[in-house]
């Protein structure tokens, strides 16, 4: 049988392997460290342009964003949260009070809604989904 690649090919490959893994981890990451050094090697390689498909470098971005996501979905799985509590956080994250929420309707509807005692509607939902823009799906 026919060897795939000579020596030499395979040295060189893991001459230029081992030159990136040293700056950027591409490997299974194990570690909050490793995490920490893959996270900032995303965020440089996507300021540097690597989030368009045509960038030289956006297989590598893909790939580290793909061992990115492996880890956070072990270490920091994603919890549900209730359409007010997200509301509560935008409101909170953007300084802003019940009077601040016209989207909702009167203040006796956006106290209903902030107690709980109220669901949002579809036209509300759409209305801050825009206002904050975010998806709808994040208020159902």
């Amino acid at each position: 049988m026919e060897a795939l690649m000579d020596r030499s090919v395979v040295a060189d490959i893991t001459s230029h392997f081992q030159a990136l893994s040293s700056v950027i981890p591409l490997h299974t990451i194990r570690t909050e460290d490793d995490y920490d050094k893959a996270v900032e090697a995303l965020n440089q390689l996507l300021d540097a342009g690597a989030a368009g498909e045509e960038h030289a470098l956006a297989d590598l971005a893909h790939t580290l964003g793909a061992l990115i996501s492996e880890y956070d979905d072990v270490h920091y799985p994603v919890q549900n949260i209730s359409p007010l509590a997200m509301l509560r956080f935008l409101m909170d994250q953007n300084h802003l009070t019940q009077s601040s929420l016209p989207e909702i309707g009167t203040q006796g509807v956006v106290s209903e809604v902030m107690s709980g005692k109220r669901d949002l509607n579809v036209r509300q939902i759409k209305a801050l989904s825009e206002r904050f823009h975010v998806s709808p799906s994040v208020f159902v």
